[in-house]
C-alpha cells in the first residue's frame, strides 16, 4: 500500500480513479484531482505548504513534489506530465505542460500552458516559461516555439498515463 499520511491534521485528498503505486508517498495538504497517477517511489510532500494537482496529471517514477514553508505552495494543472526523477518545488505548472526527466522547477517559477521543460533543465526561481515553447539548459532558456502537433501531443502523453495505470491491478485507487 502507498504511504498516505496526514500532517498536522491535514490529510491528502485523492480524486476518483487515481492510481497510486504501492511505494509512492503522499503526505499532508495535498489535493489530487481525478484520473491522476503517482508512480513508483514518487513523493508528494505537502507538509510545509499546500500542493494542488489537477485532473489527469501523472507524477512519474521518483519525482518529488514539494513546497516552501509559508512562502511557496505548489500548483500543477490538468493533463500535466511530471517526468521521472523531476523535482517540482513551490511553483506553478499550468495545464498540458510537461516537465522532463530529471528537470528541476524552483520556487515561484511559472510554467505556462502547453510548455515543455526539457529533460535535465533547471528553471530558476521566479522564471516564467512562456506558453507553447520548449525550455532547456541550466539555467533553462527558451529554445523554440512548439508546433501544433507537439502541443497536441502533450495531452496525448497525459492520456497515455491513464491507460498505463490500468495495467496495475486493473483498477485505480479511490
Amino acid at each position: 500500500m502507498p504511504l498516505i499520511l496526514p500532517v498536522e491534521e491535514k490529510r491528502p485528498q485523492i480524486g476518483e480513479n487515481c492510481f497510486i503505486a504501492e511505494n509512492a508517498t503522499i503526505v499532508g495538504d495535498v489535493i489530487l484531482g481525478r484520473d491522476c497517477s503517482v508512480w513508483f517511489t514518487a513523493v508528494i510532500r505537502g507538509d510545509v505548504n499546500s500542493i494542488h494537482i489537477g485532473d489527469r496529471t501523472n507524477i512519474q517514477d521518483g519525482a518529488v513534489i514539494h513546497c516552501t514553508y509559508k512562502k511557496a505552495a505548489t500548483t500543477i494543472g490538468n493533463d500535466v506530465s511530471i517526468g521521472h526523477r523531476a523535482i517540482v518545488h513551490g511553483c506553478h505548472i499550468k495545464d498540458r505542460a510537461l516537465v522532463g526527466m530529471g528537470a528541476i522547477v524552483m520556487d515561484d517559477a511559472v510554467v505556462e500552458e502547453g510548455c515543455i521543460i526539457a529533460a535535465g533543465a533547471v528553471v530558476l526561481e521566479k522564471t516564467v516559461c512562456e506558453a507553447g515553447h520548449i525550455y532547456a539548459g541550466i539555467p533553462a532558456k527558451k529554445v523554440k516555439k512548439l508546433s501544433e502537433a507537439q502541443i497536441a501531443n502533450l495531452k496525448k502523453t497525459a492520456a497515455n498515463y491513464i491507460m498505463y495505470s490500468t495495467w496495475f491491478n486493473g483498477k485505480p485507487v479511490e
